[in-house]
């Protein structure tokens, strides 16, 4: 399984922000959203960032609520993993372990074209568990 196969079935729609957002916007978009990341775009969608709800526990514990008038670009994650449609499904779940975050913007030609989240992923592999396990259960059943 590819990314591009999940983000098919999910959608392309990516909650973006812009960096000169203030950080409570964003809190505010999270929560309402119910979602976990925000990716910061820039000029032709054009990945510039992430905020996580990480970052910002982080810059609370930090400098308190005053923070949350900051500017985005001053919380978010520059060094951002992304990935491509053509990624397999082994190599995202590795990419995500190993560097330990939960969401990962997916581009192409440099432009923004979906998200991948751990939830996505394991709701992916759970699927695929469960399909090898019928196809067994008929194997054993018509053996």
């Amino acid at each position: 399984m590819t990314v591009k196969a999940i983000v098919s079935r999910k959608g392309g729609d990516v909650v973006t922000i812009a960096p000169t957002a203030r950080l409570v916007d964003a809190v505010k978009i999270l929560a309402e959203r119910r979602i976990g990341a925000v990716v910061v775009t820039g000029p032709g969608d054009r990945v510039t960032g992430i905020l996580s709800e990480r970052d910002i526990v982080r810059v609370l514990a930090e400098r308190g609520p005053a923070a949350l008038d900051d500017q985005v670009a001053a919380v978010m994650t520059r060094k951002v993993a992304t990935c491509t449609g053509a990624e397999t499904l082994a190599a995202i779940m590795e990419q995500m372990t190993t560097g330990k975050f939960r969401h990962l913007p997916v581009v192409e030609q440099n432009r923004l074209v979906g998200i991948i989240s751990i939830g996505d992923v394991v709701k992916q592999r759970l699927e695929e568990i469960e399909g090898e396990s019928n196809a067994l259960r008929e194997y054993i059943a018509t053996a």
